[in-house]
């Protein structure tokens, strides 16, 4: 919980800090939102080890391969720098940049996904009786 606050904090006073230099010098408030969203986001570098044993657990329990893990790991860290990425665009006025880099995300996590999808379709016709 402290964490959040922590988070909820900094999220606040950047805000804040970019809208009272943003009159005064616009191009500055851009660098303040991104230091902002950075320091966040080390904030929570923490927990992704944290993430990673899970999943490992996982894997070792179910016994599935570790490249669809891998895959997994590849695919959620797309999405977030994804969208972190697209937050910057809208941020700095440049919405319709954003949504191009939200599209292209979204196609490379398909791709991505097709070798997931691909094994849960073949447990599936195991399981189905013939």
């Amino acid at each position: 919980m402290d964490i959040v606050i922590k988070i909820v904090v900094i999220g606040l006073i950047t805000c804040l800090a970019t809208l009272i230099v943003k009159p005064i010098r616009s191009d500055f408030a851009i660098f303040i939102a991104i230091a902002g969203g950075l320091i966040i986001l080390f904030l929570v570098l923490g927990y992704i080890s944290e993430i990673f044993d899970v999943f490992k657990s996982i894997i070792s329990t179910t016994g599935l391969s570790s490249n669809l893990y891998k895959l997994l790991i590849k695919i959620i860290g797309i999405g977030y720098l994804i969208e972190f990425a697209v937050g910057i665009c809208c941020d700095t006025g440049n919405a319709s940049l954003g949504d191009k880099i939200l599209l292209g995300g979204k196609i490379v996590i398909l791709v991505m996904a097709l070798p997931i999808v691909s094994n849960i379709l073949r447990i599936i016709i195991g399981i189905l009786p013939t």
